[in-house]
């Protein structure tokens, strides 16, 4: 049996980690009846590894704990995993290829900035790079 400290040394997680996943059900410990600390058995060091896994593959705690209830209700929960990846994957290509749209702004923008001089607040701009910047005509109709 681990301690919280001891079970998150293991783990490589913080104690915090193991007692929030220990508050939202995720991890299951027993009390010490001479102290009241928390004790995990070596369920609860898999499950750590289960759960970094399931968050490195992009699964929110919320889908971590539906598929865990599926094992313990002893359901596989591998179709369940499959249908979750299928619907996020296009879902996070979509946001790749936003963050790739923002960064082509943000890199052109530093481009132009380079040669713009500083501005000094009037009391009616905030920064005149943001407020005059213009985005690119392609764009535009990109976004229309």
């Amino acid at each position: 049996m681990k301690t919280v400290s001891q079970l998150a040394k293991t783990a490589k997680v913080t104690a915090e980690t193991v007692r929030y996943y220990s508050r939202l059900g995720l991890l299951e410990a027993q009390r010490d009846p001479h102290n009241g600390y928390q004790l995990f058995d070596q369920n609860a060091v898999q499950r750590l590894a289960f759960i970094s896994h399931s968050r490195s593959l992009g699964f929110s705690l919320k889908d971590i704990g539906a598929i865990l209830h599926h094992t313990t209700q002893g359901d596989s929960p591998c179709p369940m995993v499959r249908d979750m990846l299928r619907q996020r994957v296009p879902l996070v290509a979509a946001k790749i290829r936003l963050l790739e749209e923002q960064m082509a702004r943000m890199q052109l923008a530093l481009e132009q900035w380079q040669s713009m001089p500083d501005g000094v607040p009037d009391g009616h701009h905030i920064c005149h790079l943001i407020e005059d910047w213009q985005m690119p005509a392609k764009e535009i109709e990109d976004h229309e």
